[in-house]
């Protein structure tokens, strides 16, 4: 029986590996998916997901998660949830809500403590030194605040051909405050059909909530496209629509699997992204923009993963 899980960025991978043992031995792909992303919400060193996230531009971290079941369409999600320890697993609980399955702001802090959910204070000293930096550099040599926006997000496909699709983030780093981006609204951070596949996004979510990309990369493979043809012609036609109509497009990344386990991805951007299946051990994988809708994908080499974990670990003065 086929399995198999992708998410966005190299993030995922720790989560992916002990996806990709439970999944070979039949655990579901609502566990599977909401352990992976749980895992990168606790790590602190990730500094644009749940714990150690980056903070709006008062210093609050406001988080954004969705869950979504390919199987019944169920979809739950928050979006400025604050001091929840981790977001998707509210998100999954909301998704089995007939109503007010989406939470915002206060009223998503508040349900998540009545559920008993864990709380803790989700601003580190690393994240909080980070912004106070920024405050100096936007004072002193006029910068631009925004930056950050690497949302994890992951598609997974379980033995029994259920898919599920998740996301979490903290957003863009200096946001408004009450500023939500694509990564909880169904079609543009996320879309899952268990009959077909799934998607999800990440990138700069204003302009990714204009192409609604996860929903029109599932349509397609619905329509019998493979899904790295289905990524290319959906990212890549959408990006050079917008960058005729706006002048310029933002940074955007999706990654896709259908309910074979076959899996495809598309970028405007350097990206990397982590692959499990049954017939592939964890991987992580660096997608770059190709000639014409194209998308040149090799793995990671060493030298590249060692420079990762130094960059995401150096003291911050």
């Amino acid at each position: 029986m086929k399995w198999g899980i992708i998410a966005t960025w190299r993030m995922a991978y720790e989560g992916i590996m002990g996806a990709a043992e439970d999944l070979s031995q039949g655990l579901s792909a609502k566990d599977a998916l909401e352990n992976t992303i749980k895992a990168v919400e606790d790590y602190p060193f990730y500094k644009s997901v749940g714990y150690g996230g980056l903070p709006n531009e008062q210093g609050i971290v406001e988080l954004d998660a969705a869950y979504m079941d390919g199987d019944n369409f169920n979809i739950g999600a928050v979006a400025g949830i604050q001091d929840v320890k981790n977001p998707i697993s509210v998100a999954r609980k909301l998704s089995n809500n007939r109503f007010n399955s989406f939470l915002v702001g206060s009223g998503a802090t508040a349900y998540a403590q009545k559920n008993n959910f864990e709380r803790i204070n989700m601003l580190t000293e690393r994240a909080k030194k980070i912004w106070e930096n920024r405050l100096e550099e936007m004072k002193n040599s006029n910068l631009s605040p925004y930056d950050g926006h690497d949302t994890v997000g992951a598609v997974c496909l379980d033995k029994n051909k259920s898919m599920v699709a998740g996301t979490s983030s903290s957003g863009l780093f200096m946001k408004k405050q009450g500023r939500v981006g694509d990564s909880p609204l169904s079609g543009s951070g996320f879309y899952v059909d268990s009959e077909i596949g799934g998607a999800t996004a990440t990138g700069l979510g204003e302009d990714l909530m204009k192409g609604c990309l996860s929903y029109e990369i599932v349509r397609l493979m619905g329509e019998g496209l493979s899904p790295q043809a289905a990524a290319d012609k959906a990212v890549y036609e959408f990006h050079d629509k917008l960058a005729k109509r706006k002048g310029k497009a933002g940074a955007f990344s999706l990654v896709c699997m259908n309910n074979k386990g076959e899996w495809g991805v598309a970028t405007n951007v350097e990206f990397s992204f982590v692959v499990a299946t049954d017939k592939e051990s964890p991987k992580i994988y660096l997608a770059n923009k190709g000639e014409g809708h194209t998308t040149i994908i090799e793995e990671a080499s060493q030298e590249w993963l060692d420079a990762y974990e130094e960059r995401i670990k150096r003291p911050i003065q």
